[in-house]
């Protein structure tokens, strides 16, 4: 599935357009800037309920109005018509982050409810075509009453005089969210779920279906949203508070319940897009040095240890499972900002870093990490989650509590350790000597904490580990007018199959860096 097309390319097409609105009133409730169902009582336990019901119930798809329609409704189709910022929900007061609506198309068939909630009570905003400026000529002009949205976004605040045309989060697409970072850009996704990613039955993707959201009233507060989850193995309620910081930070409160036994249960998933970087990289593969809205996957385990894993483009889809019990937390995170190191105008080294912060005891279970193909940068190959070690079975209950931090960097990070700022590979052996067949050169920096300052006589010890074969030509050095530290070696393996590789630099008796891990691929 192409996740960076079907996400991208939507949210791109229906960019803002600073337009006076020019609507009209369409029916009788509402106000005059939407269209406005009846009220009904809403609370978060309610969807909880109901979401616990319908777990028992057999699955529907959801209805596609107009869907042969929608299948001539294209990213070109789309790009065409904008949505009306001073239509949004909220423009006119009641809140203050606006929120706008994306239109269904080839790429966002299924149809989405969405409420605005106030106190205890909800109203569903109706669709209608007066929220868009739409071509005379264009498709969507023939999309019935009932057509509904695809999904939201929300708008910087409106006492910004630039929140029409900036926005810093959107829903849209299964159970897919993005949220922009302290660096104001875009960039990988979270989900709400991930079902049997990389299994060895089909992947499932279950949608939110509905969409509750309460508004702030002041900067200071939380935007509230509330999502109904359905999908053919999987139910669920979720309730997001989202801060609009130094970059985003949402609370995530996620009961999940399975209508059937799953092989693998994705809890707080994020999804990203990493073709190449530093290594990795063949020749003539692209012009640009580094291609990655993420470098590496970093964890801060139960018991404290900091581990740094750069990601694969893999010759074959892997799947690596790293054991832990209550983790302090997780993230797919852009290290690299360095704007030489991609020479891109869609700024990969503005892109977000996404840390997955638990609030609750989540036991047992582990950080899997999925790698995926790939041979262009359209496709998002890279899903991170936690998988309870209980198995999911059917009538059971996930309930999780968690915060995802969109920032620049992690937002703890360790004073007291060096982290990991580049990988390299290349061929074994010794500048100026015969390069043996089959040795294979790593070499990793390290940088900040107890190596800043450091003393040039400071002994520094590698702790080398590897699945399978061999080390050698170990050694350390600062490197030249930096206060960093790089450690190489060389590796001897025979055969394709993966070679797991675990480094840390010691100092005395306690660790100096974070643990670097990585799976090599001798065929890759």
């Amino acid at each position: 599935m192409d996740r960076r097309a079907f996400l991208g390319a939507v949210a791109a097409a229906l960019v803002l357009g600073a337009r006076p609105a020019r609507a009209q009133e369409t029916e009788d409730q509402g106000t005059a800037s939407h269209r406005l169902g009846p009220a009904r009582t809403f609370r978060f336990e309610d969807l909880v309920r109901r979401a616990r019901r319908m777990a028992a119930e057999t699955y529907t798809p959801p209805a596609r109005p107009a869907e042969a329609l929608l299948r001539k409704i294209t990213y070109e189709e789309l790009s065409r018509v904008k949505f009306r910022p001073d239509r949004a929900l909220f423009a006119d007061g009641g809140g203050v982050y606006p929120a706008g609506f994306f239109l269904r198309g080839k790429f966002s068939p299924d149809p989405v409810r969405i409420f605005a909630v106030t106190g205890d009570s909800a109203r569903e905003v109706l669709y209608s075509p007066a929220y868009f400026d739409i071509p005379e000529d264009s498709l969507i002009r023939q999309m019935p009453e009932d057509a509904g949205f695809a999904g939201f976004r929300l708008q910087e605040s409106r006492f910004r005089d630039d929140w029409r045309s900036q926005d810093w989060i959107a829903f849209l697409g299964a159970s897919y969210f993005r949220a922009i970072g302290a660096l104001g850009q875009y960039g990988l996704s979270a989900r709400g779920i991930a079902v049997d990613t990389a299994m060895p039955v089909p992947e499932e993707f279950p949608q939110f279906r509905e969409f509750y959201i309460a508004p702030a009233t002041r900067e200071d507060e939380p935007v509230l949203v509330h999502a109904l989850l359905d999908g053919p193995g999987v139910t669920g309620a979720y309730r997001f508070a989202i801060r609009r910081t130094e970059g985003v930070v949402m609370d995530v409160d996620a009961r999940v319940f399975p209508r059937r036994d799953i092989g693998q249960l994705g809890l707080a998933p994020l999804t990203s897009m990493f073709w190449y970087a530093e290594y990795g990289r063949g020749r003539s593969l692209d012009w640009r040095p580094e291609v990655h809205d993420s470098d590496g996957l970093a964890m801060w385990t139960g018991t404290g240890e900091r581990i740094w894993r750069p990601l694969n483009n893999p010759p074959a889809t892997t799947t690596s499972v790293f054991t832990d019990d209550n983790p302090r937390g997780f993230g797919l995170l852009q290290r690299d900002r360095d704007f030489g190191h991609f020479l891109d105008g869609v700024h990969y080294e503005r892109r977000p870093s996404l840390w997955v912060e638990p609030l609750s005891a989540w036991g047992k279970g582990s950080v899997r990490c999925v790698e995926i193909p790939t041979d262009d940068e359209i496709h998002d190959n890279i899903v991170a989650f936690w998988t309870p070690a209980e198995p999911a079975r059917r009538g059971g209950t996930h309930a999780l509590r968690y915060r995802l931090h969109w920032l620049a960097d992690e937002p703890y990070p360790a004073a007291n350790i060096a982290r990991t700022v580049a990988t390299r590979l290349g061929r074994g052996g010794e500048p100026g000597k015969p390069r043996p067949e089959g040795v294979y050169k790593f070499v990793v920096e390290f940088a900040g904490g107890p190596l800043t300052g450091l003393p040039e006589k400071a002994k520094l010890e590698p702790v080398i580990t590897a699945a399978r074969g061999t080390t050698s030509y170990v050694f350390t050095e600062r490197i030249p007018g930096t206060e960093r530290l790089r450690c190489q070696f060389d590796l001897t393996a025979e055969g394709k199959a993966p070679v797991e590789l675990r480094l840390f630099l010691r100092l005395g008796q306690h660790a100096a860096t974070e643990t670097w891990l990585y799976q090599f691929h001798p065929e890759g």
